[in-house]
C-alpha cells in the first residue's frame, strides 16, 4: 500500500466525517455544541467512549509496549476499572444535580472562584499535553508512512491533521463527536480484530493455539509482586490506575462532557458502567496483539523501524501491517483503524478545551447568543492553533514510549484537581480559597521533585504512577490547612 493510496483512504475517510457533521451540526448554537441539547443515547455515548478512551495511544502504543513491559499494563486497567466505578456513582450523581456545562463549576459553588480556576486550569493543562500526546502519535506513522515519501515536512503533517478536525467539528461540536466517535470506534475494533485473524492465518496458527504457545508465554506475565520498589508493582499500578481514571475521565471535562450530554443520571451511569466492561476487554485484546506483532516480527525478521536513528516500538505495528506483505485488506483496516482511534480522542479534546475556555475562562454562558457562539468559534481556532504548537515540540522534547509518557505528565498535571474534589466531596469544610493557587503549586513542585530525584537516593524506590494519588493526597493535606468553618453536606451528609 503506497503513500497515495493512503491518501486517499484518509481523504475518503474524512468525507464521511464532514457528512456526520453536516447533519449533526445544522443547529450550530452553543447548547448543542456543548451539551448536545442533553439527548444523546446512554448505549451511542458508551460504544464511542470506547474509542476515546483507547485512542491512537492504545491502537499503536499499548501493542509497542509489550516488548518492554509484558502485559504488566493490564494490573493499571484493572485499577481503571474500579475507578470508572468511582465517576458512575459517586461524581456523575453531583454534576447532573448541579446540572453543570463545565464541571470545574462545581469548584466554583463549593469553595470560590481562585479554586474554580485551579481546577480549570489543571484541566486546560492536563488536557492540551494528553490531546498533543494522542495527535503526535498519529502524525509520525502519518509522516513515517505517507508524508516522507512526498518529502513534506513533520510540521505540515501536524497542521493538516488538525486542521481536519477543527473542519468537522467547528459547527456540531460535542453533538457531532458522540456520533463520529461510535464510527470510529467500529473502525478501530474491525481493524484490530482483522490484524489479529491474518497475521494468525500468515503463521499458520488458530487462535486456541496462539493462546496456548509458548512463544506468547513469554511476553504475558500479567501480575507484578516481587519488587515493590519497581514501578510496575501490581499495588502502585493498580490504585495508580484507579486515580488516573478518577482525574482523566471522571475529573476531566473532554470525558465528563460526553457522559453529560446523556438524557439523565440513570442512562449515563449505564453509560459508564457497559463501557468500562467493554474497555478491560478490548485492552486485553490489544496487549494479545502487541505480544503477536512482536512474535510475528521475531520470526520473519523484522526491524523496529527507526526515528530520528533510534529504534521506535510505537512504530512496529504500522510497520508491519503496510510493510511486511499481510496484504492490501490489513493495511487498509489498519490505517481505518489508525485514523478512527486518533482522531475519536483528539476531536473530542479540541471540543471540550474550546467549552472549557469558552465557559470557565470567558463566560459565554452570560453573553447574548450571538456574542457567545463567536466567542466560541474564535475560541475553537485559537485551540486548534495551540494544540499545533505544542505537537510540533513533541517531536524535539519526547524520549519515550507515548502511553508511559501520557501517564507520568497524568501524574502533575491532576494532581489539584484530585485533591479539590476530594476535599470538596468528603469534608464540610471550606477554604481559604485566595491561597488554593499557592497549594496547588506546591503540590505539584514536591511532585516534579520525588519523580527525579535519583533511586538510589530512595533505597532502589522508583516512583510510578503512584505519583498521581500521592499528588492528590499532598493537595488534600494542603486544603486542610488552610481550612475555614463548615459550609456545606458532606458526601455522608448527602446519601
Amino acid at each position: 500500500m503506497n503513500a497515495s493510496h493512503i491518501l486517499l483512504l484518509i481523504s475518503g475517510y474524512f468525507v464521511l466525517l464532514l457528512i456526520i457533521s453536516y447533519f449533526t451540526g445544522k443547529n450550530d448554537s452553543n447548547e448543542d455544541f456543548f451539551k448536545a441539547g442533553k439527548q444523546s443515547p446512554w448505549y451511542l455515548v458508551a460504544f464511542g467512549m470506547v474509542g476515546a478512551s483507547l485512542s491512537g495511544v492504545t491502537f499503536i502504543s499499548v501493542p509497542g509496549w509489550v516488548d518492554a513491559s509484558q502485559f504488566s499494563y493490564m494490573q493499571v486497567v484493572f485499577g481503571y476499572f474500579l475507578g470508572y466505578m468511582v465517576t458512575a456513582f459517586v461524581l456523575l450523581p453531583i454534576y447532573y444535580k448541579q446540572n453543570v456545562t463545565s464541571i470545574y463549576e462545581y469548584l466554583d459553588d463549593r469553595f470560590g472562584f481562585v479554586s474554580y480556576k485551579v481546577g480549570a486550569i489543571s484541566f486546560f493543562i492536563s488536557r492540551v499535553l494528553g490531546a498533543a500526546f494522542r495527535l503526535f502519535l498519529v502524525a509520525i506513522v502519518l509522516q513515517q508512512f505517507v508524508f516522507d515519501a512526498w518529502n513534506v515536512p513533520f510540521e505540515i503533517t501536524v497542521i493538516l491533521s488538525i486542521l481536519l478536525i477543527w473542519v468537522y467539528t467547528f459547527r456540531g461540536g460535542i453533538k457531532t463527536i458522540v456520533w463520529t466517535d461510535t464510527l470510529q470506534t467500529l473502525f478501530m475494533l474491525v481493524s484490530v480484530g482483522l490484524s489479529i485473524y491474518f497475521i494468525l492465518d500468515k503463521m499458520d496458527w488458530t487462535f486456541i493455539e496462539f493462546l496456548n504457545s509458548p512463544e506468547l508465554g513469554q511476553y504475558s506475565k500479567t501480575i507484578f509482586t516481587d519488587d515493590f520498589s519497581s514501578k510496575n508493582h501490581l499495588v502502585k499500578s493498580f490504585l495508580g490506575g484507579m486515580f488516573i481514571t478518577i482525574c482523566m475521565t471522571g475529573l476531566d471535562q473532554d470525558m465528563m462532557q460526553k457522559n453529560l450530554t446523556c438524557k439523565n443520571l440513570g442512562e449515563a451511569q449505564k453509560n459508564m458502567v457497559s463501557f468500562s466492561i467493554v474497555l478491560v476487554v478490548v485492552t486485553f485484546i490489544f496487549m494479545l496483539l502487541g505480544a503477536l506483532l512482536f512474535i510475528y516480527a521475531d520470526t520473519h525478521n523484522i526491524a523496529i523501524p527507526l526515528m530520528d536513528g533510534s529504534p521506535k516500538s510505537d512504530l512496529l505495528f504500522p510497520e508491519i501491517a503496510l510493510n511486511s506483505g499481510l496484504g492490501i485488506t490489513v493495511a487498509v483496516t489498519f490505517m481505518l483503524g489508525l485514523i478512527a482511534a486518533a482522531y475519536s480522542s483528539a476531536d473530542s479534546a479540541l471540543t471540550s478545551l474550546t467549552t472549557s475556555f469558552c465557559v470557565d475562562f470567558l463566560n459565554t454562558e452570560k453573553k447574548p447568543k450571538k456574542e457567545a457562539k463567536k466567542i466560541r468559534r474564535m475560541t475553537h481556532i485559537g485551540m486548534s492553533v495551540l494544540l499545533i504548537m505544542v505537537v510540533i515540540s513533541f517531536k524535539y522534547i519526547l524520549d519515550r514510549n507515548v502511553i508511559d509518557g501520557l501517564l507520568t505528565v497524568a501524574s502533575y498535571t491532576y494532581g489539584p484537581l484530585l485533591g479539590l474534589f476530594s476535599f470538596g466531596i468528603f469534608t464540610k469544610h471550606q477554604v481559604k480559597d485566595k491561597y488554593v493557587w499557592i497549594v496547588a503549586l506546591i503540590c505539584v513542585s514536591i511532585i516534579l521533585v520525588l519523580a527525579k530525584l535519583p533511586n538510589e537516593y530512595l533505597g532502589g524506590y522508583i516512583f510510578g504512577y503512584e505519583l498521581l494519588p500521592l499528588n492528590g493526597l499532598l493537595t488534600f493535606v494542603g486544603l486542610w490547612l488552610i481550612r475555614s468553618r463548615p459550609a456545606v453536606p458532606s458526601l455522608n451528609d448527602i446519601a
